[in-house]
């Protein structure tokens, strides 16, 4: 996955917009873009706009974020949407790995009761909401077959923080945010999960998402969130490898293959050794090459 767009649940306009986007993922919204007295209305339409469109022999994947624990309403999110069988659930405000554990047991109970496979249903959480999550990232690891991604987002640990804002006046992350944006990014790439950047929130600014993208990817991240269609092209752009990396990927793997027992090697006369292959790997598991 590259790209992932949120999609308010409450809206079947914009879900009908959504799936002609683009995303690799669509996140149908039980959270934050939802009004309180607008949440069971938005639970039907999630469930009934799931059951028609899972079936489809092409789409992207279909997560719903539910709402968070420490709010009442995981259960009866959990109860409506997986009568339809989503390919996954987004945990907001997940603290630590037990948190994901958590929710893959009540997902575990909800399979059994539906005849879903055991298992499918796959988790991404939002792990750097609150400053307490910040101190539980490193408990990813091992912690659920399940969990597919880790995503970390600003807004809400801005308002947990209490901070007057999270960007400098360039545009860059200041000091707190970044550190949880790196933060993220080795716990998931610890935990063999992907490492989802945040959502760029000035949907009109294509220079600012942009650069935004860039960054991200220049350290690690391998898909972005988003918050409107017009995002999602310059998303997909830049988080797909370019020809050129696939190719000397393939060399990599190709020269290794070639001599196994070797520590070092030569490709297009730059010096290779096992790091590289290493990297060249993921860019190719990626891609889905290897």
């Amino acid at each position: 996955m590259r790209s992932l767009l949120f999609v308010p649940g409450d809206s079947e306009k914009k879900l009908a917009k959504a799936l002609e986007s683009g995303a690799d993922a669509l996140l149908l919204d039980l959270e934050d873009s939802v009004a309180a007295s607008a949440k069971p209305r938005a639970r039907e339409i999630v469930t009934a706009w799931l059951t028609a469109h899972k079936s489809l022999p092409v789409r992207p994947r279909l997560y719903v974020r539910v709402n968070p624990f420490d709010g009442g309403l995981t259960e009866a999110d959990l109860d409506a949407v997986m009568a339809a069988g989503p390919d996954g659930i987004m945990l907001p405000k997940s603290l630590n790995g037990a948190d994901v554990q958590h929710l893959g047991a009540k997902l575990a109970v909800r399979e059994a009761e539906r005849g879903l496979i055991d298992g499918a249903t796959r988790i991404i959480a939002i792990a750097t909401e609150s400053a307490r999550a910040i101190f539980g990232l490193s408990t990813y690891g091992g912690c659920s077959e399940r969990l597919t991604g880790l995503a970390w987002g600003a807004e809400d640990l801005s308002a947990d923080i209490g901070s007057d804002t999270y960007r400098l006046a360039d545009g860059a992350y200041s000091g707190p945010y970044r550190l949880a944006r790196d933060l993220t990014l080795f716990a998931a790439v610890a935990a063999e999960v992907a490492p989802i950047d945040s959502v760029f929130v000035n949907f009109r600014d294509d220079a600012g998402l942009r650069w935004e993208c860039l960054a991200a990817r220049r350290h690690g991240f391998t898909a972005k969130m988003a918050i409107h269609p017009g995002q999602v092209g310059v998303i997909n752009e830049i988080f797909s490898p370019s020809a050129d990396a696939l190719a000397r990927a393939r060399a990599i793997l190709a020269a290794f293959d070639a001599a196994p027992e070797a520590g070092v090697l030569s490709v297009n006369g730059e010096m290779i050794d096992l790091p590289h292959l290493k990297k060249a790997r993921k860019l190719l598991r990626r891609d889905g090459e290897a």
